[in-house]
């Protein structure tokens, strides 16, 4: 369910490239998903992670227990404990290649 409403608050916002790694079954993780996405300006990167907070909350009364990155918002990281989202501005994503690192 908070999976669902993350992707939705990616989705309103027109976030792209929406990736969900399952990380379930890898020894010694602290989470159970990665959801990955990206934005094309700093603007909607701050929406973006602004929107999954607020449907989060609306409709499952959770709140993120960490956000990182709101300064610069060229990657934001909004941690759910059991799902952390990150949300890159596109040059960023393709510069890290968070998704490589975890497949």
């Amino acid at each position: 369910m908070l999976l669902d409403k993350i992707i939705e608050g990616i989705q309103i916002l027109k976030g792209k490239n929406i990736s969900i790694l399952n990380l379930k079954n890898r020894k010694n993780f602290i989470c159970d998903y990665f959801v990955i996405c990206d934005g094309e300006s700093s603007r909607q990167v701050h929406a973006i992670s602004q929107s999954i907070e607020k449907i989060t909350i609306e409709k499952l009364k959770i709140k993120p227990w960490h956000v990182e990155g709101l300064k610069s918002k060229e990657w934001i990281l909004v941690d759910y404990i059991s799902i952390v989202v990150h949300i890159f501005q596109q040059d960023i994503r393709l510069h890290y290649k968070i998704e490589d690192l975890w497949n």
